[in-house]
């Protein structure tokens, strides 16, 4: 199966490019960028034969099974839609839409069409989270009471630009991190938060949006959510926390892209270092991603999972600007 990459992204070059190639009979046939010299610079750089600046002339090769969308926020609706009307698989970035009915929209297109939608969730595919998830699953800490999350870093320069000044691209670092913690939250316990308070506000970055978030969720089961986000923090750390009537568990720097971290389980035992995988997390998803195509199990994270991990980013950003508890709306899913 061929690729096109929709998105001459950094993303795309530090990470997918790799994870697509390492999979047997995945190959990357072309780009998009919506600057010509930067789509011919990046195919060149990547060995990608082709470079397109417009979308119909790249899906119109029948050569071209699948797309990795790493565009701008507000880009990938019309895109993905595009592409599943021309028959492509789908890998689309976090978070799939502007609104929750975008996104709904796009996974009902690829349901309708019969191709496969996934949402390019990175942190459940990491060795650490599966290890992490297998504890809660087996029952290691007993009944989850509380979860916490901090994910709040120093955004890197390169990555700034409309992420902190432009919140018409979708920027802000709620459909930037607290998307990204909402699977992560989903993924380990399993259910979906039932309602949110928060509070956002500016701490040096953002110019327009917002550059940092705090939440509270509440589960169904009645396990309470904290999570805090920012683009701020250059010392902070980030981690995950989950509290039971049997145990904890402390994971730190786990919220990552890398395979690195460290998980330790504290119970009437004492404190023990959880092992696992140290496996590439992309790598990991894109070959779920292709067993899916070829018919065998489910991607990683897929389309309901990207329009649950949306509707509670917005249900954040909602809380916060209401100053009240806002309820979760998954649009159906």
């Amino acid at each position: 199966m061929r690729w096109g990459l929709i998105g001459a992204s950094r993303i795309a070059s530090s990470y997918v490019i790799d994870a697509i190639r390492v999979q047997p009979g995945l190959e990357i046939q072309s780009v998009l960028s919506s600057d010509a010299a930067r789509g011919e610079a990046f195919a060149r750089d990547n060995n990608i034969p082709d470079s397109y600046t417009d979308l119909d002339a790249l899906l119109a090769d029948d050569s071209i099974g699948a797309v990795y969308i790493s565009t701008t926020n507000e880009k990938h609706h019309p895109q993905a839609l595009a592409a599943i009307a021309a028959g492509k698989h789908v890998l689309c970035e976090k978070p799939l839409g502007m609104t929750l009915a975008e996104a709904v929209e796009m996974v009902r297109a690829a349901e309708d069409k019969g191709v496969v939608f996934a949402t390019n969730h990175h942190l459940r595919n990491a060795g650490s989270h599966l290890a992490i998830r297998e504890l809660i699953g087996s029952g290691r800490i007993g009944k989850v009471m509380s979860a916490r999350v901090f994910h709040a870093v120093n955004l890197p320069e390169h990555l700034r630009g409309w992420r902190i000044n432009d919140a018409s691209a979708g920027g802000g670092v709620i459909p930037d991190i607290t998307v990204h913690d909402a699977d992560t939250i989903r993924f380990h316990l399993a259910e979906d938060p039932i309602d949110v308070v928060a509070k956002a506000g500016t701490s040096g970055m953002g110019e327009g949006v917002e550059d940092s978030v705090m939440s509270v969720w509440s589960m169904p089961s009645g396990a309470m959510v904290q999570t805090h986000e920012s683009f701020t923090h250059g010392f902070a750390g980030t981690g995950i926390e989950f509290h039971g009537t049997d145990g904890s568990i402390f994971a730190r720097n786990v919220m990552t892209q890398e395979p690195v971290g460290t998980v330790k389980l504290v119970d009437t035992n004492g404190e023990t270092d959880v092992a696992y995988d140290s496996h590439n997390l992309y790598h990991r998803a894109l070959g779920l991603f292709a067993g899916a195509v070829a018919g065998s199990g489910r991607p990683s994270a897929d389309g309901a999972d990207g329009v649950k991990s949306l509707a509670v980013a917005l249900a954040v950003r909602e809380a916060a600007r209401s100053g009240k508890a806002v309820d979760v709306d998954y649009g159906g899913f």
